[in-house]
């Protein structure tokens, strides 16, 4: 199994751009939830593989993490969440990090994510 570990605190501050158009930290996880776990199918936020999103100006910084370091998926998943959240309107661009501590566990799942696994 290969996931991403999340842990990290939603903010409801707004970035505006040059255009005057404002991003949230909300947007930008909406943007996350569309990264989807091949093999389990289901999205980084609910895993709660997505540690932490800033927001500075029209840049995002994402923080995530997978099940364990030798997960294969990581540049797969970095390249998801620049494309998507890239296509916020607001941002021009998105710099994923990788990190592996905390190590995650499946008590970072939404309910909803437990359920569907089972657990």
């Amino acid at each position: 199994m290969c996931v991403s570990v999340v842990s990290g605190s939603r903010y409801d501050d707004l970035m505006v751009d040059g255009n005057g158009a404002a991003v949230t930290e909300d947007d930008v996880y909406e943007a996350l939830e569309e990264v989807i776990d091949p093999e389990l199918g289901l999205d980084f936020v609910s895993l709660g593989l997505v540690y932490d999103v800033e927001i500075k100006d029209a840049d995002v910084y994402v923080t995530f993490t997978l099940t364990y370091p030798g997960c294969p998926i990581g540049p797969q998943v970095s390249e998801q969440m620049k494309e998507f959240v890239g296509d916020v309107e607001g941002v021009e661009s998105v710099y994923p990090k990788m990190v592996f501590d905390p190590p995650w566990t499946p008590d970072m799942m939404s309910e909803d994510a437990k359920f569907a696994l089972g657990y």
